[in-house]
């Protein structure tokens, strides 16, 4: 713990200086001056556009990342994250079925529900199918078969939806973004990313007892029942509430924990903190650079880190293959 105490801490410091340039920067620049000047324009900017928009930035990614070195310990499989493995696709699903049936209009809530729900559905069902000994191929393929069947579903429901106007409100959703949001959205999102976080940072223990398998993890006390039902819940939660309010945000969870697992020493229940925090570190700055792109419309955060996290993703199995050759 002391030696990972100093990367704790540098990227506690990376979020804070983020933190504070996102409140500063975008089409509009707001000084030091503007944040104590209620009479400044600039005043409402800040707290009431930016500084919601800077706290989803933050709880959304650490909740990405921290999914992310979850599911990556539970199957000892470093190309798992809630987006590959169809989590965050059964979220999408959930939500994209409120708007197609125009319940998010009167009740935004539903919204929140349908998402999580959907993506404690998808995890507990990967769960269930990967007890086995053969677990970490039985969970790839479970997560394959949910993907694409939550993908049909969306696709489904943005072909058939009844109006013009509710395939552009699907579409604009999928597309992921922190823009226009509320103090709303953050006290809707943020009970559950919380405590689905918390959740999951109790399993550093039996991550690191499963890196010796299911039965050396018995050996050692470790009740997989209980982590199984912790790890569902607890990346169900956050990664629901998190597709909920932002939409679809890949390759966080994929990419952020193979950037972290070479400083903390292979690890899997210390990788936990550095990838929350590296997680936050990372949406916040794709975040603030979506802002400052020249373009007639901001660039979705979605589709950013889609474009970033592509070629990463593809340059991370060169080298994983040159390493195994």
């Amino acid at each position: 713990m002391t030696k990972r105490l100093p990367l704790l801490g540098g990227l506690c410091l990376i979020v804070l200086l983020l933190g504070g340039l996102s409140l500063m920067a975008g089409r509009v620049w707001a000084p030091w001056s503007a944040w104590t000047d209620q009479t400044d324009p600039r005043w409402a900017i800040i707290f009431e556009l930016r500084l919601p928009r800077t706290v989803l930035a933050i709880a959304v990614g650490a909740a990405l990342g921290l999914s992310g070195a979850v599911m990556q310990g539970y199957t000892r499989n470093p190309l798992a994250d809630p987006g590959v493995m169809g989590v965050s696709s059964m979220a999408a699903l959930g939500a994209v079925m409120t708007m197609y049936l125009s319940l998010s209009l009167a009740t935004p809530w539903l919204l929140f529900v349908a998402a999580m729900i959907g993506a404690c559905l998808g995890v507990a069902v990967m769960l269930v199918l990967a007890s086995g000994t053969s677990g970490t191929i039985t969970f790839i393929l479970a997560g394959v078969i949910l993907n694409t069947v939550a993908s049909a579903g969306v696709a489904l429901a943005l072909s058939l939806a009844p109006s013009p106007w509710a395939a552009q409100e699907i579409i604009n959703w999928l597309l992921g973004s922190l823009a226009d949001r509320s103090a709303d959205d953050v006290w809707r999102a943020l009970p559950f990313i919380l405590v689905g976080s918390g959740l999951m940072l109790m399993l550093g223990r039996s991550l690191n007892a499963l890196t010796l398998g299911e039965t050396g993890a018995k050996a050692l006390g470790i009740d997989l029942n209980v982590t199984r039902v912790l790890l569902a819940v607890g990346v169900g939660l956050a990664s629901g509430a998190s597709v909920a309010v932002t939409g679809m945000i890949g390759f966080v969870g994929l990419i952020v924990p193979h950037l972290m697992r070479p400083l903390v020493g292979h690890q899997p229940g210390a990788l936990l903190a550095p990838s929350a925090l590296a997680g936050a570190v990372v949406v916040l700055a794709a975040d603030i650079l979506v802002r400052l792109t020249p373009s007639a419309a901001e660039v979705r955060l979605g589709v950013a880190m889609a474009a970033v996290g592509g070629p990463s993703f593809l340059a991370m199995l060169i080298s994983m293959r040159r390493k195994l050759a």
